[in-house]
């Protein structure tokens, strides 16, 4: 019950009218005593006055005028920050398909796992909100626009291939492309709707090797800021995790270090997931984060509940202590 963020605080006005109430009530109990007093014989009165019901007999005055301070403050339109679906937002979830993603350090491969995470992240966001799809390897195809089709994104999520090398900088750039393309049809008076790329990656840029080259991650990454398209990145996999390349045993161990580097340079958030499980923790709390919005929402609901149950409760015992309504 918010008492914070009014929107209409000159209904509290009201509330020199319900002191008036208030003040109207003792006054006339003590008009009342006054001429109950000027009976010259006492002792008569007593015997033929009904017994004094004591302070019981104000409960009902007091409940009413308690349910009037109540109403009064809920007419003056408390707000209280609630947490919202987003109305207008674009995401674009990007994931790596290199081979080092059919590593089975994470049961029963990396691509399954991420699938089956990124699946229920497309399924559980906010209907509000545009969700578009890239995969990248030695390139990035934008497999899905931002859409509000949830169907269509998980499809395509199951449809991921893996393919030769790791070119991180191309998916980033290509998730900020399908943005600006999307928001330029979308935007209208209020202009674009606010953007976040996800990009989840279990290893270390290869394509082009230098992270700040014109394409490469770190590049992408301050590109992204300065668009104000923040990079929430995920880190997935472990120390320990290697492939079969053509018969030869290869080290794909998940590279922590630059997709933090990339979260930093544009203004978004880095996370690690080492299992399944957590990477279905990690999207989740992306989901939370990027389905709803905290906003001052209209709390004055409870105060009328509230208000008319006193009310009630104030009429209810003026008929059994009384059998009248004050």
């Amino acid at each position: 019950m918010s008492l914070a963020g009014f929107s209409s605080p000159w209904w509290f006005l009201l509330l020199i009218a319900v002191a008036a109430v208030a003040a109207a009530y003792v006054l006339a109990q003590r008009q009342r005593r006054r001429r109950v007093m000027r009976f010259a014989n006492l002792e008569l009165l007593e015997k033929v006055a009904p017994k004094a019901q004591g302070w019981i007999r104000h409960v009902p005055a007091v409940l009413i005028v308690l349910s009037l301070l109540f109403l009064t403050v809920s007419l003056a339109g408390p707000t209280a920050e609630q947490k919202v679906p987003r109305n207008r937002a674009t995401v674009m979830l990007v994931i790596d398909v290199s081979l080092s993603m059919e590593a089975t350090d994470v049961a029963p491969t990396r691509l399954k796992a991420a699938q089956d995470a990124a699946k229920q992240f497309a399924q559980n966001m906010t209907p509000g909100v545009n969700l578009g799809l890239i995969s990248f390897a030695g390139t990035a195809t934008v497999l899905v626009n931002p859409t509000t089709d949830r169907a269509g994104v998980s499809k395509a999520i199951d449809n991921l291939k893996l393919a030769q090398s790791t070119a991180t900088g191309e998916g980033i750039f290509a998730a900020m492309q399908s943005i600006q393309s999307f928001s330029a049809v979308v935007g209208g008076a209020d202009g674009p709707p606010p953007a976040r790329i996800v990009l989840m990656s279990d290893g270390k840029q290869t394509v082009p090797e230098d992270l700040y080259a014109p394409r490469g991650a770190y590049t992408a990454a301050q590109a992204a800021k300065q668009a104000q398209m923040p990079i929430s990145s995920i880190s997935f996999g472990t120390e320990h995790g290697s492939v079969d390349i053509e018969g030869k045993q290869q080290d794909v161990r998940v590279d922590d270090e630059s997709l933090h580097e990339i979260a930093r340079l544009s203004g978004g958030e880095f996370y690690k997931a080492a299992s399944a499980d957590e990477l279905k923790r990690v999207y989740a709390d992306l989901g939370e984060q990027i389905g709803y919005e905290l906003k001052n929402a209209d709390a004055s609901k409870p105060w009328v509940v509230l208000g008319t149950i006193i009310l009630m409760a104030g009429a209810a015992t003026a008929l059994l202590f009384g059998q009248r309504l004050p």
